[in-house]
This record gives C-alpha cells, structure tokens and sequence, in this order.
C-alpha cells in the first residue's frame, strides 16, 4: 500500500514542481503599435505611376519589448498607391527654370515585409511621399570589428541618429552645393555617377520622364499593428525595469510631434517614445521599447535676419512605462512616473538647414560659408551683363552684335533656361536679369533670415540621461517643469 501511495503522489510532486516553474516566468506580448514608422530606403528607381511596385529596404531595425523583431536590411514590398500634382508655386518655380514637365508627387503604401526566414508579413502604411534624403549602402568592410567594439547588446551601431542624422547631415550641406553648381558637383563626387547623370539630364530637358530616384528615404506608418507571438522571460529579468538609467546612458527615441524654433514656446511639452531597449551593463532591461519620455521646451528662438540660424534646446523630465510593462515592475504597486533629467544628445534634423547640437543639447541652424560664393558669381554676371559691347564693336567699326555672351549669363543668373532664351531679344532684358539674379541672390545668401530648426514627427533623437557637467561660471536658468508626481 505505501508503495502504491508513493507511485502516486511523487508525480503529482513533480507536476507542481514543474507548474512553479512556469510561474517564474512572465509571457510578453510582441508587438509593433500603430503609428510606429517603418525606416526604408528604395532598392530600386520607381516610375511615377499609380500601380507601379516599389522595393524597399528597412534602415533601422523595429524592436518589440526588449528584442529586434525586423532587422536591418529586410525586404519591404510596396506599390505607388495614387499620384498628385505638385502646389502651384512650385510648377510655377520649375516653369521659370525652363521645365514645363506636369511635376507629380508619388504616394507610396507598403504592404509586405520579407524576412529572413521566408515569412511574408503582411503590413499596411500610411500613403507617404519620400522624403528629401537619398541613402548610400556603404560597402562591406573587409575586415569584421573586433569583440567589445560593438554598441548597447541587440542594437544597430549605426542605427538611431548616427545612421540617419549624419545622412540627413551630409545630404542637406550636399544638395546647398549641388544648388550652386547646377548638380554637377553631386555627379561629379558621390557614388552612382551613371545614375546621376542620368537624372542631371533629364532634368534639364523641357519635358521629361519622372521617377523617384534609387537609395530615396522613407518613413512609412504603420496603420495596423505588427504581432510577433509573445516570449517567456523570468521574472529576475524585471528587477531594474523602471528604474533610474545610469548617468550617461544613451536611448534612442522619436519625437511624437513637430517640433521647430519658430512657432515652439517656452515650456511648451515634448514628448518622445524610446524605439530601442535601454539595458544594464550586465544585460537587466531599464527601459522596454515603447516606453514615454516628457519634458518641456527651455529655450526657443526664431531665426533671424543675415542668416542667424534658430535655436532651440528642450530636455525630458518624466518616464512613463507603457501600460503593458507597468505590472511588471517589482513593486506593481508603485506606479508613478518617474521623475528623471535627460538632455539630447544628438539629433536628425528635417528642415533645410542642418543643425548642430552643442554640448548643453541645445541645437542651433548651422550656414555654410559656401553661400558666399553664389552672391560673388551673381555679382560678376551681372557686371557682364552691363558690358555695353555694341557701342564698342560699333565705335571701332565693327558689327553691332550686342552682348550676347553677358545677355546668356544674365538671363540664366536671373531666371535659368528661360531667362537664357528670352535675354536674347534684347541687351536690356539681359541686363535686367542679371541684376535681378544678383538682387535675389544676395539677399537670399545674405540678408535673409537664417534657417530654422525643425523636426518632424517621428523625427530621430539621441538622448542621455543624467545632470552634464557645465562649467561653474555658466548660468543656468529653471527649467520649467513639467506636470505629473
């Protein structure tokens, strides 16, 4: 009887046994939220053409909780949902510089995700239009980085800012140049030189095929969400969550408004959603992706006249766990935001002017001093414009044939091909361009207002938490603080 009596209770032992065991562990939902942006660049040029299918790459990698779910590199299949036409002024633009194309805006959707293993996910987006930044792959590097020389465990050494801001960065100072050499200097230095020229071309017809150029940027919403099943971790894995970051630590996060120096106020909020997992130097999750920043504008102004770039500096205040991670804290009952300072670090910029971000997470509007040269070309066309060369050629007893050469600059300095073609119908219609082309140009270049600082929604930031270390004689104003306990 005893015997029987053990053959029975020892695995109903083993079975509660094994059911603890299965309590030590938390199952957590993996899942992208609506709203969240997809990072993509083109793999391959699209006609502008409602139908036409379009392939993509992701730029940075998607996390769900703690963990990548979408790698960098993964396919991304679309198609161009509708086309529209460009606003008025900017056709009304393109005629004056001689282009009497019908100019079109491609809305693209995308609606697959290859991944590696074979799966096809299907997605769904918000329509979007590329944005104005063209990625270059870099090649492989011939030699793979030693151990210890990698970023934070599970993210993209050039993800966040430093994969896209420096882009953005080198694209905006780059297409400044390009503007003053007529392209040329994009063909001339960058990579994809045939593809390049093939654009500079076609560009300069009258009438021209459109499409959107390889390597074009995207950042597509999604409108439903993307669920990856769900993960088993124990529960020693929650015994940091939410706690204060280390002093220095360094997130990656997107803004969830727009965000610029011309319109923002001072204490006006700000909120930004950390994209990335911020863990422990020995691998505890701090900060799941999802999880919310808040803070508030401290300083805010405009751009001014001679190109005196906007400003503007803002820093976080509060940490909010998302609602799926706040149980999960080793006091569930603590629920409070978490009162904390963090400033940006670094940051990718959406406006023309690229911006530079000092060591106090202020970011300032940078001007290059290229722009220089624009106004000293325009000034000497149009001092050629103004060589009066058939009262010259006439007073030697040559052929009155005006100043054809001065006419040709002035009219493209003042209104590019169109202008070269109608200065010929007369010196002083020539003239008149050049002087117009040099007025514009130095007030443009010169006079005018500087660039603004601007972000866009889902716009990349770097930010790090913990007080930085100023210098004693610098002052400091309060902050203005943000609600909640």
């Amino acid at each position: 009887m005893p015997t029987r009596l053990g053959s029975v209770v020892l695995p109903l032992l083993a079975l509660s046994v094994a059911f603890a065991g299965d309590d030590q562990n938390q199952n957590i939902a993996l899942s992208v939220p609506p709203g969240s942006p997809l990072r993509l660049y083109l793999t391959k040029r699209i006609p502008k053409r409602a139908g036409a299918p379009v392939q993509a790459k992701t730029l940075e990698p998607v996390f769900a909780f703690d963990r990548e779910v979408v790698p960098v590199g993964t396919d991304v299949l679309g198609r161009v949902s509708r086309v529209q036409p460009v606003p008025k002024w900017q056709r009304f633009r393109a005629i004056l510089g001689g282009d009497f194309t019908p100019l079109r805006r491609a809305q693209v959707e995308f609606t697959n995700l290859s991944m590696s293993d074979g799966r096809r996910l299907p997605i769904h987006t918000v329509e979007t239009v590329g944005l104005n930044s063209i990625y270059t792959p870099k090649p492989p590097k011939k030699k793979p980085p030693k151990a210890g020389q990698t970023g934070q465990a599970g993210q993209n050494p050039n993800g966040g800012v430093l994969g896209t801001g420096k882009q953005t960065v080198k694209d905006q100072i780059n297409s400044r140049i390009n503007g003053r050499t007529q392209g040329i200097a994009d063909i001339v230095r960058g990579p994809n030189k045939k593809e390049k020229l093939y654009d500079f071309l076609m560009a300069k017809l009258p009438y021209h095929p459109q499409s959107v150029r390889r390597g074009t940027r995207f950042d597509a919403d999604l409108r439903d969400p993307l669920l990856f099943g769900s993960a088993a971790l124990p529960k020693d894995a929650f015994t940091l969550l939410g706690s204060q970051p280390l002093a220095d630590s360094v997130v990656h996060a997107r803004l969830l408004a727009p965000l610029d120096s011309a319109t923002a106020k001072k204490g006006e909020e700000v909120g930004a959603v950390v994209t990335q997992p911020l863990f422990s130097p020995d691998h505890k999750l701090i900060l799941p992706e999802g999880t919310h920043l808040t803070g508030a504008v401290v300083v805010a102004k405009r751009a001014r006249w001679f190109h005196r770039g906007g400003q503007l500096r803002f820093n976080f205040q509060r940490i909010d766990l998302p609602e799926e991670a706040a149980h999960l804290r080793p006091d569930p009952a603590d629920a409070a935001p978490l009162r904390t300072q963090a400033t940006l670090e670094a940051a990718e910029g959406s406006g023309k002017a690229p911006i530079k971000v000092d060591g106090e997470g202020g970011v300032q509007a940078t001007e290059s001093k290229t722009r220089f040269i624009a106004p000293m070309i325009a000034v000497l066309i149009a001092n050629k414009s103004l060589d009066n060369d058939a009262e010259r050629h006439a007073a030697n007893g040559g052929a009155a044939e005006g100043n054809v050469g001065g006419r040709t600059l002035g009219g493209a300095s003042g209104f590019g091909l169109l202008g070269t073609l109608v200065a010929q119908s007369s010196k002083y219609v020539g003239t008149a361009f050049g002087l117009y082309g040099m007025a514009w140009s130095v007030y443009s270049n010169v006079i005018a207002r500087g660039g603004e600082v601007e972000f866009d929604k889902n716009a990349v930031l770097d930010i790090r938490f913990g007080a930085r270390k100023l210098p004693a004689s610098k002052f400091l104003a309060d902050a203005p603080v943000v609600g909640g306990n």
